[in-house]
């Protein structure tokens, strides 16, 4: 089994796809890794030698950030976006959505399940 950047890649995948599970590597960095460490693309990860797999996690580790240090980085962005009171702060801060989708309806993702009975009662008028 090939474990690259504490990520255990499944076995039957073609390589291609199996770099996509390490958090920070889509499908077009994972075109660059191969091409720069000349692998053939189309070839299961069960049937990576030693030598191949040795010279992707140079590469993964040398060029790019991934996993730990990648989350890291985003929640050190999404803080300092709240810290300096920025309107996607504040967004974030309330857990609301962040890119401008609506939230009269919908928005459930972020709001959480719906809180039900919640209504306001009509203050009386003074005669």
């Amino acid at each position: 089994m090939a474990r690259i950047s504490g990520v255990d890649l499944p076995r039957e995948k073609k390589i291609e796809v199996g770099l996509t599970y390490i958090y920070g590597l889509g499908p077009a960095s994972t075109r660059r890794i191969l091409m720069a460490a000349k692998v053939n693309p189309g070839k299961r990860v069960k049937d990576l030698t030693e030598e191949e797999i040795g010279r992707l996690r140079a590469i993964i580790e040398s060029e790019y950030k991934v996993e730990g240090a990648k989350r890291t980085e985003l929640a050190l962005s999404i803080k300092r976006l709240m810290e300096i009171g920025s309107y996607r702060g504040l967004r974030h801060r309330r857990g609301l959505p962040v890119r401008g989708q609506r939230t009269r309806t919908n928005a459930r993702t972020r709001k959480g399940p719906k809180k039900a009975g919640v209504v306001k009662k009509k203050t009386p008028t003074k005669k």
